[in-house]
Formats: structure tokens, C-alpha cells, sequence
């Protein structure tokens, strides 16, 4: 199993013109977000934040993209990061010596939610020799707005800066750096010879006059970030129970710092994915723009970090997507399914035909059509959200309160509409079964917060609704020929959302509707021990999408298939970069992930899927009910929704699911 605490070896992807998107690592101050290659190279970095154009963008063009690389020539590599930070340490390794290069972003302050820490733009890399004396070779190629301009770049004084229309970014530590041009742009090489226990720090900054690298204050930055990253990692629920994930808490931990990365620090805001148009399928044009913030993904990270003792987050994002969705307003409330890192709506899609994608695959995009579209699904997120911050007595202020009452009466309105669905599909809408589970979700959280959390609204109306969601679900949903819940009503196609249905509590698990809906998902979808999202995704020969995979292990586990849970899960887990992080996809044909990369997605779905199944296996976890268990349903009183035949259930439970029945409740 991967470990992201252990180096890891990677031979030398000099000579490849694409690396494996899992040969890289996240740096980031809670702006921005970098990505760099075991080989040294960093090819993906946007400024002033996430959503801002590309100064570094070779994984979108080995060519035209631009990086900044320090690399030793021909010795293979080797990276870890700093426990509990997102500090990376890539590792070169020449005969006779050890060339070490730490590679961060400065952060300092609070970072217990959002606006108390202090970041600086700008990439430290900090080179390091053990041994024999060795070159080291920097290559600085910026291409800024997304290789759209031509930079200038002249040297003042030991120092490189490039500039163009809008912008400014130096180069320091490189005196004995060189200026060369080609046809794409300027470039600064140089190579420096580090002798035995010798350091030198590196530094590219963003709209800076600084021209500083000394090594002592590298250093002071470099300490100052890490007891950042640890200072957050280290909540009181990973103090008491320091090793609940067990086997896995390398790994949960990776996924919580590769969550945190993602939240942009100036507004609670939550990315879906730090990069654009890293491809669904190789030589495609499923290639999409993630650096925005979905309802659904934002949700969803903010539930697993509550579940992980950050409450600040959750309740940050919600005051944000509370505040953005306001202001979006027109004539009528409604939210969009998603907005720009500040509470942008204006997201219209380009394509850049200057560049030639990931492996050739094209189009590249920046903004998201999608943002148009309705996704009914994001309710139940929003609801579920605010639920579960006040079971875990997380207080909400009165805005926020009237926020998801209104949520709530919305879905009164629109829930007999079609919509796009969670997978975004363009063109068409349907009536997806999903999409309905998901608004039946919204309205029964809200009345269930409106009996135990003082929630105003109409909640016998909640309750109409929910009823009228729930028969049209198990009447037009599901499809008694398939034996399954199928993508939308009257279709025959295969969802893996769908095997949420259970974990939402609108069934119990042992319906025997249920349990034909993940038999039939895991003998269509599932390959090589990972699952596809959909028939259409199986089609078009897209890669295994790693959340729904997950989400079979969740659904596996608490239906009391807790063996089959755990071999999922520990098959899953090896699909991991040698550092621990999840793109959207991989590709079990080829072994090598595909997509945006880190997902928000994949990483909330493993965080999940461990807590999950610890909880059937009867151990602890942070959430001693996690919603779908027997005990959560129980605490609510649950029983089975309308339409449920009772002689349709499936024997056989959990020792855990026995043991919770018989545990008193408040």
C-alpha cells in the first residue's frame, strides 16, 4: 500500500515529452497550487490564484507551456513530503551523492478556515548535497496567460524578470543563469556546481520587487510553513485518535492536507481540482476546467473535513455559497451549480487552440459551459451539509439558517424539472433518478433540522414533497428488468451514483433493490477492481472514475459485504501516486490515472470509504453514526420511506450493525 510519508522511487522521465499526471506533487499557500514532477520540473502553476492564467503550463504543452526546472542530469529520483505538510522533498540521486531540492510555498498564521494566514506568491526551492560534489541544472521558462503572451525578460542585478501585459515574475539565485530565445519565447538556463553539505535557494515570485534568496531566510520560510501545515493537520479529533484510520492514515492524511489545498484562503471558496483539461480519456475532448467551485464537490469537502474536526471550513464554505448565491440573483432565487473562486458567474468556456493538451489531447479549456446548466443534486449537498454541522453541534447564524430553509422550498418548486444530472451531461436534460434521490435528501434533512435544530419553514410541505420524491424514485427509478436503479426514469442505463441511495437513507441496505443495484453496477462497471460512473462512461472508453469506486466500498461495507469492502479498498488504494494523491480517473487498462489532478472527488470518496468501513468492521471512528448506518438511522427514527416491501429485504448484517441496535441514542 502507498505511504505517503516514504520516498518512493521513480525512474527518469527526462527523455518522455509527458510525464504520468501521478508522477507529480501539490505545493500550495491557499491561493494557488503547483505542481511538480519527480523529475524537478515544475509544469503547472497559475497566478494571482488558482483560476488565474498559467505562468507554468508544460503539462498542457510539453512545448509551449513553459516550467521551471532544477534537475541533476541523468540521476533517477525519488519524493516524499514533509509529514503532515504540503512541503515537497524530491530526492536526485548520482552515484556517490544525494541531491535534495524542498520545494514550498511560504504560509504562515492560522489556517483554521479562512483570511488568518499570511501567504507570499512565490515558489522556494531550496537545493541541498550530500556527498560528492554535483551540477545542478535550472531551466526557467515562463509562458505567461496560458503561453497567450510573450514574455520580456532582461537581468537586473543577480536577478531574471519577465514581464508582459498585466504581470511580473523573477527568477533568483541564478547569476550564472543565461538568456536564450526560441521560437516560443525566452528561457534561462544555467548550471551551478554544489559542493558537499552546500545549499542555495531558488526562487520565483509573482508581482514581487524582492529580490532576496538568501538560504537563512529560506530556511526561517520553510519552518515557518511546515508548523503551518502541522499546526491545522494536528485538530484535536487527530490527537485523541491518532491512529483511527489505521492502516491508512498515511493516506487519510494526505487527503485532508490535498483537501485543504484546494480551499481558497481570501473566501472559503472550494476548488474542484487545482488544474483544466487534464483528459478523461487520452487524445479526447473530455477535457474540462475544475479550478472553480462546485456546490456538489465544495459540500462534500466540507463534510469530510467536518468529519475530520475542521468545522471552520464547512461552515466558511456555506457562509460563502450562501453570500455568492445571493448576490447571483436576478428576478428568482436559485444557485448556480457553481461559481469562480470569488463568487464569479460569469464563466464562459474558451478553447486554446494554441496548445496541444495533455498527450495530444485536445481541446484545452478554460471556464466551464457547465456553469449553466441545472444540477438538482447539489440541494441534498447543501442540506446535508448544514445538517451535519449542527449534529455535531457546530452553531449556524440566522442567515445561514433562513439560507437552507430557502434551499429547502426551492426544491418544493423545481423538483418535477429535469436537469443535467451530476455527470453534466450536455445537451439534453432527464428526469435522473439521482438527481431525484438528491432533492428527496434536501427536503428530509430540512425537516429533520427544523424538529431538532429550530430550522423555520413549512415542514409538513417538506414532507409532502419528500413522499411525492420518494414513490416517483421507486416507481420510475427502477427498473424491475435490470434489477437496478437505473441512470434516469424510462432508461436502462447503469449509474454508479445511484448506489448512493442507501447511503442517503432514502433505503435501507438490505432492500433487496439495493443489493440488485450493486450487483448489477459491480458486473457492468466494475473493471479491474475499479468502477466506472456510467454505462455511456463504459462506452466511450473513459478510465474508471475513482470516487464511485468508493462509494461501492461504502455501500459494500455497510451492507454487511464487509470482506469484499475491504479487498475493494485495498485494491483502490494502490491506484495512488507514489505520494498518496487521486486524479478523477484511472485507467485500469493502461495503469496510469487520468483527469484533473488532485480531485477534490477522489479524495473525499477514500476518506470516506476508510471511515465506512472501520465503522461496519466495529472499530472507532470520528463520526460515531456516520449518515446510512444502522445508527444514524435509528437516532432519526428512520424506518423504511413509503413504497418499501417489507418482504423485499435481504438477510444478513454486520456484527457492528448488531452491535449499534443495541446503543441508546439522544
Amino acid at each position: 500500500m502507498t505511504s505517503a510519508g516514504r520516498y518512493h522511487p521513480y525512474s527518469s522521465m527526462a527523455d518522455r515529452q509527458y510525464n504520468p499526471i501521478e508522477s507529480y506533487g501539490a505545493i500550495g499557500n491557499l491561493r494557488t497550487v503547483g505542481l511538480i514532477c519527480a523529475n524537478g520540473s515544475l509544469d503547472w502553476l497559475c497566478f494571482p490564484n488558482m483560476s488565474g492564467g498559467s505562468v507554468f503550463g508544460a503539462m498542457l504543452d510539453a512545448e509551449k507551456g513553459g516550467r521551471f526546472r532544477v534537475w541533476v542530469e541523468g540521476a533517477s529520483s525519488r519524493q516524499r513530503y514533509v509529514e503532515g505538510t504540503n512541503v515537497l522533498r524530491t530526492a536526485f540521486l548520482p552515484k556517490g551523492s544525494i541531491v535534495g531540492v524542498t520545494d514550498f510555498m511560504p504560509l504562515w498564521g492560522s489556517i483554521r478556515g479562512k483570511g488568518r494566514s499570511t501567504a507570499l506568491n512565490e515558489v522556494q526551492r531550496l537545493v541541498s548535497c550530500r556527498g560528492k560534489d554535483v551540477d545542478v541544472h535550472v531551466e526557467w521558462r515562463p509562458r505567461p496567460d496560458y503561453a497567450r503572451q510573450r514574455a520580456h525578460v532582461e537581468r537586473r542585478g543577480d536577478a531574471w524578470t519577465a514581464t508582459w501585459n498585466g504581470g511580473r515574475l523573477s527568477l533568483c539565485g541564478l547569476p550564472e543563469g543565461r538568456l536564450e530565445e526560441d521560437e516560443h519565447g525566452p528561457a534561462v538556463r544555467g548550471v551551478f556546481r554544489l559542493k558537499r553539505n552546500e545549499e542555495r535557494a531558488l526562487v520565483t515570485r509573482y508581482c514581487s520587487d524582492d529580490a532576496s534568496c538568501a538560504v537563512g531566510a529560506s530556511k526561517a520560510l520553510l519552518k515557518r510553513t511546515i508548523d503551518t501545515w502541522r499546526g491545522w493537520i494536528h485538530t484535536p479529533v487527530d490527537r485523541e485518535n491518532s491512529d483511527w484510520a489505521r492502516e491508512w492514515t498515511h493516506m487519510v492524511s494526505r487527503s485532508e492536507l490535498a483537501l485543504k489545498l484546494l480551499i481558497h484562503d481570501d473566501t472559503g471558496a472550494i476548488a474542484a481540482a487545482p488544474t483544466t483539461s487534464l483528459p478523461e480519456v487520452l487524445g479526447g475532448g473530455l477535457n474540462w476546467d475544475y479550478r472553480y467551485s462546485w456546490l456538489r464537490d465544495s459540500s462534500m469537502v466540507a463534510q469530510a473535513l467536518l468529519a475530520l474536526g475542521h468545522h471552520e471550513e464547512a461552515v466558511e464554505f456555506l457562509e460563502w455559497i450562501r453570500d455568492a448565491s445571493e448576490a447571483s440573483c436576478d428576478n428568482e432565487w436559485e444557485p448556480r451549480i457553481m461559481y469562480g473562486l470569488h463568487g464569479e458567474k460569469d464563466l464562459e468556456e474558451i478553447e486554446l487552440t494554441h496548445l496541444d493538451g495533455y498527450h495530444s489531447s485536445r481541446p484545452v479549456r478554460i471556464g466551464n459551459g457547465a456553469a449553466e446548466q441545472r444540477q438538482h443534486e447539489v440541494y441534498g449537498e447543501l442540506l446535508t451539509t448544514g445538517y451535519e454541522l449542527l449534529r455535531q453541534k457546530v452553531p449556524l447564524d440566522a442567515r445561514t439558517m433562513r439560507f437552507l430553509s430557502r434551499a429547502a422550498n426551492k426544491v418544493c418548486e423545481i423538483w418535477e424539472q429535469p436537469d443535467s444530472g451530476i455527470w453534466e451531461r450536455r445537451g439534453e436534460e432527464y428526469h435522473y433518478t439521482y438527481s431525484k434521490v438528491m432533492l428527496w435528501v434536501a427536503v428530509d434533512r430540512a425537516a429533520h433540522m427544523a424538529q431538532k435544530y429550530g430550522l423555520e419553514g413549512d415542514v409538513e410541505r417538506w414532507k409532502e414533497t419528500g413522499e411525492r420524491i420518494a414513490k416517483a424514485v421507486l416507481s420510475e427509478g427502477y427498473s424491475e428488468e435490470r434489477g437496478a436503479f437505473t441512470e434516469y426514469f424510462g432508461g436502462d442505463a447503469l449509474d454508479a451514483a445511484n448506489l448512493r441511495i442507501p447511503l442517503m437513507e432514502m433505503l435501507p441496505f438490505h432492500d433487496r433493490r439495493v443489493q440488485g443495484t450493486i450487483d448489477r453496477i459491480s458486473e457492468e462497471l466494475l473493471e479491474g477492481g475499479m468502477l466506472a460512473r456510467n454505462t455511456e462512461g463504459v462506452e466511450r472508453g473513459e478510465g474508471a472514475f475513482i470516487m464511485c469506486t468508493f462509494w461501492l466500498v461504502q455501500v459494500l461495507a455497510l451492507s454487511g459485504r464487509t470482506r469484499e469492502a475491504r479487498a475493494l479498498l485495498e485494491n483502490a488504494s494502490e491506484v495512488a501516486s507514489p505520494l498518496g494523491l487521486f486524479a478523477e480517473m484511472f485507467d485500469p487498462r493502461t495503469g496510469y490515472q487520468l483527469g484533473n489532478y488532485p480531485q477534490a472527488f477522489s479524495h473525499i470518496g477514500f476518506i470516506n470509504a476508510v471511515m465506512y468501513l472501520l465503522y461496519a468492521e466495529d472499530h472507532e471512528v470520528p463520526i460515531p453514526d456516520p449518515i446510512g448506518s444502522d445508527g444514524h438511522r435509528k437516532a432519526l427514527g428512520r424506518r423504511h420511506v413509503e413504497g418499501v416491501d417489507p418482504r423485499g429485504e435481504v438477510k444478513g448484517r454486520t456484527g457492528r450493525q448488531n452491535r449499534v441496535d443495541r446503543r441508546s441514542h439522544d
